[in-house]
């Protein structure tokens, strides 16, 4: 395991920008793409690709099993751990003997990719906005972002909408309708309690909820119950990584529609295609890589088993790869 941090190595007099070094990986951007070399290869991802990934991965603690910025780079949790790997789930690196893989403390990875971000990304610039609410990240290093390059998680005290709940979305707290969902219909349930219990019982339209969220491709909110993880976002443009599983996952479509492109998990090889519309349901077997595309801003809720040692059941061949047997 790699013990070294990040290293400045750099700045580009002509953009401002500076290149850095994390073990044998090196990270140069031009004002249209990030570079990445290693000892055996070099790799090009155009920058807004690159740093909504990125971003992400942060924010996300690496999530479960890999997050691949492209076909070619991206990382893999092993919660506590983190790969950084460049070729190694792509079969023509492989052929070509010029893949790397190298496993680092996931605190020295999280810090070294927010560094990056934060020298990388100017002012105006928010990766984790869909493509039309935000500025772009191409051209020169302009004026740095001093906000927070991370949305922080709001826990809730309460349910959601009870008296004394803090994390309650709203116009008076800065977070509007979003535009692409301003034709839905968000009416309150009606709650009738048993004298005695008011104040007590309470019900919320979470489409309301998940329409106020500022963020894409992000929980807008979690419930989570011991090992039981409920998530709901709001999902427009594209997926900006490639989420290789190492557990079932599962979708139920809430609004609108979202494209899947479906490939196997170690090699890229397509899998399928699947077009989830409102109501759908579908599972992402632990043994592939998926992307979406949503062509609107749409509603989608992920159900996920966060039981510790369950990668490895699956890994090992203990467990199935998918969730049900048809046969």
């Amino acid at each position: 395991m790699m013990d070294a941090g990040i290293e400045k190595i750099g700045t580009d007099p002509d953009t401002g920008y500076t290149s850095f070094r994390l073990g044998s990986f090196t990270f140069r951007r031009d004002e249209y793409f990030a570079h990445i070399t290693w000892p055996r290869g070099s790799h090009i991802i155009e920058i807004d690709r690159f740093l909504r990934a990125m971003v992400r991965d942060i924010g996300w603690g690496f999530f479960y099993g890999w997050i691949f910025f492209d076909d070619i780079f991206g990382t893999t949790n092993h919660y506590g751990t983190v790969d950084i790997f460049a070729g190694s789930y792509d079969r023509g690196c492989k052929e070509a003997g010029i893949d790397l893989l190298e496993t680092f403390p996931a605190e020295t990875v999280a810090h070294a990719f927010e560094t990056i971000s934060r020298d990388w990304i100017s002012e105006g610039y928010d990766p984790l906005n869909a493509p039309l609410e935000t500025g772009s990240p191409m051209g020169p290093k302009g004026k740095e972002r001093t906000d927070p390059l991370l949305r922080a998680f709001i826990a809730a005290d309460r349910m959601l909408g009870l008296e004394g709940d803090k994390s309650v979305r709203s116009d008076a707290t800065g977070h509007p309708i979003n535009r692409a969902f301003a034709d839905m219909n968000f009416d309150a349930p009606e709650i009738v309690c048993e004298p005695g219990f008011e104040g007590q019982l309470h019900a919320i339209n979470l489409f309301e909820h998940i329409a106020r969220s500022d963020v894409t491709w992000n929980p807008s909110i979690s419930a989570v119950t011991r090992a039981n993880i409920c998530c709901v976002t709001s999902e427009e443009h594209m997926l900006p990584v490639i989420h290789g599983n190492d557990r079932n996952e599962w979708f139920i479509q809430l609004s609108d529609e979202i494209h899947w492109n479906i490939a196997d998990k170690n090699t890229g090889a397509p899998r399928g295609r699947v077009v989830m519309k409102a109501g759908d349901v579908c599972a992402m077997p632990a043994d592939i890589r998926h992307q979406g595309f949503s062509p609107k801003r749409s509603m989608l809720m992920v159900l996920e088993n966060g039981t510790p040692g369950l990668e490895t059941r699956y890994a090992s061949g203990d467990l199935k790869p998918y969730p049900v047997d048809f046969g």
